[in-house]
């Protein structure tokens, strides 16, 4: 299932790379289903007193599969076209997800684990659950301890 997943979110970015440009660090809406990606912009991080540098051409997908409030299924996990996709590698990285009520209050962070080992693919699944209340779910991801990119789907009726 892994790797049939890793096969999806790869061609997802190419697809949906363009639009996901114009309309970077919006929301969109999720009445059963919704897959998203936000491009992750170019960054450098030290990692055992060396730079490693991430060009333009990552992402950060976020799929999540439910009805109302009901979450059945939920993942994220980055992937990279081009030259990014040669040269990337996330070390020291982690995956977390929250959730916000329609004030935009952040009342749950399902902190991922910090994995120190370096991927140039990483992702992490939720377990399935029922929210509180609705408002909006994302994913965020964090590169040596810095937010590097987040993606968000509202949970509505």
């Amino acid at each position: 299932m892994r790797l049939r997943l890793r096969q999806l979110m790869r061609g997802m970015p190419a697809a949906i790379g363009a639009l996901s440009l114009a309309i970077v660090g919006t929301a969109a809406p999720a009445h059963a289903s919704a897959t998203g990606s936000t491009a992750i912009g170019t960054f450098t991080y030290e990692l055992r007193g060396t730079t490693v540098k991430v060009p333009v051409g990552c992402f950060l997908t976020h799929s999540i599969s439910g009805s109302g409030k009901k979450i059945e299924s939920q993942l994220s996990g980055v992937d990279c076209v081009g030259v990014a996709a040669t040269f990337s590698r996330f070390c020291n990285w982690r995956i977390d997800f929250t959730y916000a009520d329609t004030d935009n209050r952040t009342y749950r962070t399902s902190r991922g684990r910090t994995r120190a080992q370096c991927e140039g693919a990483p992702l992490r699944r939720a377990a399935p659950q029922t929210l509180p209340h609705y408002g909006k779910a994302c994913a965020r991801l964090f590169v040596n301890g810095k937010s590097r990119a987040t993606q968000c789907h509202f949970i509505t009726r």
